[in-house]
């Protein structure tokens, strides 16, 4: 779904950090609420230093956040990755709308929220018809960062995907009072412990909390447990 990009990469290891490779650009990502606490826009913050290859924590024990500090050791995490191999089409499920389609992959949703404002794009894809409607269809679904939600174009079959620079977001959600996952954006690839390539897509977000039930993706357990970075 995504174009791969040459000399860049993500591997989890096993039972230990995610080693990034490929000078990956680092910055924090803040999910920007508007007067009722719906998910409107991202704030990104200043680039954050690091070498050229470097590791993230996922065990979501380190002192050293975002980086690896070896606690993984400590604590005994067990990052057994459980997530689905299919490719994002053979999970997600399709709503068809007059000029928009929507793919839902709901084993990949990370709680962002920006699903929900405008009337949530379940609703809004059967009025796609509307350029109103349609245009907040377009924003809100392309800002979910996991990629669990995919706009399509119904004339051309082509998913309607924003642009991302190559790079990952350490994810704030001050409205949930907690620090979100990794968000891996602009096609990098993903590599598990045992070697195998998960499907590359223009948006992923990866367990840093440590306490995902489908890692190395996140599944929103952060905010039930009120991780803090």
């Amino acid at each position: 779904m995504a174009r791969v990009k040459a000399n860049i990469q993500v591997t989890v290891s096993k039972n230990g950090p995610y080693l990034v490779v490929g000078d990956i650009a680092l910055a924090k990502q803040t999910i920007v609420a508007d007067a009722e606490g719906g998910s409107e826009a991202w704030k990104e913050g200043p680039p954050i230093d690091h070498a050229a290859t470097y590791a993230l924590c996922r065990c979501g024990a380190s002192q050293s956040k975002p980086f690896c500090d070896g606690s993984h050791q400590k604590v005994g995490f067990d990052g057994t990755e459980r997530a689905s191999r299919q490719s994002y089409l053979d999970q997600a499920k399709v709503m068809n709308g007059p000029l928009h389609a929507l793919t839902d992959a709901e084993s990949l949703c990370a709680f962002a929220r920006f699903c929900d404002p405008h009337g949530q794009v379940w609703s809004q894809v059967a009025s796609t018809d509307d350029p109103r409607v349609r245009a907040n269809f377009i924003r809100q679904v392309n800002q979910c960062p996991s990629g669990r939600l995919v706009a399509w174009d119904s004339a051309t079959g082509e998913s309607v995907e924003t642009a991302l620079p190559v790079s990952i977001g350490l994810i704030e959600d001050p409205v949930e009072k907690c620090s979100g996952p990794l968000w891996l954006r602009g096609g990098i690839p993903v590599v598990s412990a045992d070697g195998f390539k998960y499907e590359v897509r223009n948006r992923v977000t990866l367990c840093r909390c440590g306490q995902s039930k489908n890692k190395p993706f996140c599944d929103g357990t952060h905010a039930a447990v009120h991780f803090r970075d």
